[in-house]
């Protein structure tokens, strides 16, 4: 009898253990502060020297979006065409502009505040291309894809530079007037080579 209790109790030890083990390890128990420091939670939200007005707010609650539009466009060009002058600007593109959305996400997080989810900003949004001009562009390829893709990029950008020009005009922080400049530098720049690409 204690033979065959001996493995049975060594057994349930040994799953008790191993399931404590497993709990710790994912952090489904959150009793006390044992499990949260051998777990720390992910990096803290940065923090900024000065802070953010409502124009700074708004600002972010809009570029958001539209760079994320720009995202999509040039999305687009990585399945839709095999340009390599339209497929080089739309990796410049996106690779500039995530980053960019990261850091306006940051402003928001720091600032307590989130994206506005009533469409309030809607109208204020210069350059968006049309749910109806997504779709032409998602069925276009080749030379038709990279005209429209460069003429709807180029009133995007233009857009983009507006909205950057008027929180320039109003703002007191460092991070949102460096973030605006650059936008407008290097939109402005992307403007005249898609001009250039689109030809006489």
């Amino acid at each position: 009898m204690n033979k065959l209790i001996a493995p049975v109790a060594l057994s349930a030890v040994l799953v008790l253990s191993l399931g404590s083990c497993s709990s710790d390890l994912f952090g489904f128990l959150n009793q006390g502060g044992e499990t949260q420091a051998q777990h720390p939670s992910s990096t803290p939200a940065p923090t900024f020297a000065q802070p953010f007005d409502a124009n700074d707010i708004m600002f972010a609650q809009m570029m958001i979006p539209h760079h994320s539009q720009a995202v999509a466009l040039a999305d687009l060009a990585e399945s839709n065409t095999t340009t390599p002058a339209i497929l080089d600007l739309a990796a410049r593109i996106k690779g500039a502009q995530q980053p960019e959305i990261d850091t306006m996400t940051a402003w928001l997080t720091s600032a307590g505040s989130t994206m506005d989810t009533h469409g309030a900003h809607g109208m204020s949004m210069p350059g968006l291309v049309s749910d109806g001009d997504m779709v032409a562009l998602a069925q276009a390829t080749g030379a038709e894809f990279d005209a429209l893709f460069l003429a709807h990029m180029i009133q995007h950008h233009e857009g983009a530079i507006t909205m950057a020009n008027d929180v320039l005009a109003t703002t007191k922080n460092d991070d949102v007037t460096a973030l605006a400049t650059a936008i407008v530098a290097a939109q402005t720049a992307e403007i005249a080579e898609m001009y250039a690409l689109l030809g006489p």
